[in-house]
């Protein structure tokens, strides 16, 4: 049977594709590997009517609704290759099953590069995090330490503010950062820090300080800094997919690749992580794929009339 949808990932983005094409009785196959970025955390915030919930209760919730529509499956699987054109795609898994479908969505996301700084590993997800909007209001006037360079700097300080005034910039290294930009954060009595990092300590995931290799201890109790991120799959570039320099696949409004029947939605189609921007983009790309395929029956319907 040819599925009119295999959605790769099963995310808020790829959740969010699968409920809109269940809704409009597509065949849909959500195959998915359960190993999402935001498994470190212990809590999702912003999404209006969930903020708070732990990732896996989010998902658990999500594929509870998304079953009342029965043309939806679940697999737990991950995909390994992606054949074919448009409207006869062959996707197979790492289990050895191959699905056949009109459209594919990838709902890969990103994927966090391996942490190098001693300790943060620890406290990533628990006191650490990488957005002020996602976590900031759980730091809210405390001591932060942001480690963060050049031009992220700045502008991570100027967001910080939001939240809290008590902060010092942690460049772990040579801050690359203009003298303006330097200047700037002086004249607003940021102190920034260039030497390496030697660690970070905490206690059950709570950082308590973080030491230079100079000796300078910095205490606080949060830490932003910014994210060393690839692409969450390499699928998307192997079948041809346009994507920028930072891994992100380019896509129009309405989640559509380069690649004719390929969509793809979520962290791996943008650059502004936050559950519900994925959960929209993938919402938005289930009503371009159900567009498309509409399209093609009716276009197919007036050759045969014709």
């Amino acid at each position: 049977m040819i599925q009119d949808c295999v959605i790769i990932g099963g995310g808020p983005s790829g959740l969010s594709g699968a409920l809109v094409l269940g809704r409009a009785r597509k065949s849909v196959v959500v195959i998915d590997e359960g190993r999402p970025r935001n498994r470190v955390t212990r809590e999702t915030h912003g999404f209006l009517t969930r903020d708070g919930i732990a990732p896996g209760e989010f998902r658990r919730i999500a594929k509870e609704q998304i079953e009342a529509y029965p043309s939806v499956q679940f697999v737990s699987d991950s995909v390994v290759e992606v054949a074919g054109t448009d409207g006869q795609f062959q996707i197979t898994t790492a289990q050895g099953n191959v699905y056949l479908s009109k459209k594919v969505l990838f709902a890969v996301g990103k994927r966090d590069l391996p942490l190098e700084i001693n300790g943060l590993a620890d406290v990533y997800g628990k006191s650490a995090f990488v957005c002020p909007y996602c976590d900031g209001w759980e730091l809210r006037d405390q001591p932060l330490v942001l480690i963060v360079k050049g031009t992220k700097a700045l502008h991570l300080a100027k967001t910080i503010t939001g939240w809290s005034k008590h902060f010092t910039i942690c460049t772990d290294g040579p801050d690359e950062m203009t003298s303006e930009e330097r200047a700037e954060l002086q004249q607003h009595n940021v102190p920034i820090y260039d030497s390496p990092i030697r660690t970070i300590e905490s206690t059950d995931g709570m950082v308590r300080h973080v030491e230079l290799e100079d000796g300078t201890i910095i205490p606080c109790t949060g830490i932003f800094f910014a994210p060393k991120l690839a692409e969450g799959s390499e699928l998307p570039r192997i079948v041809g997919c346009e994507m920028t320099e930072a891994g992100t696949v380019v896509v129009d409004q309405f989640g559509k690749t380069s690649v004719p029947g390929v969509y793809c939605a979520g962290d791996a189609a943008t650059e502004m992580y936050q559950a519900i921007k994925a959960a929209s983009l993938g919402a938005v790309a289930g009503v371009g794929i159900n567009s498309e395929l509409l399209m093609e029956d009716w276009n197919r319907s007036s050759l045969v009339n014709n």
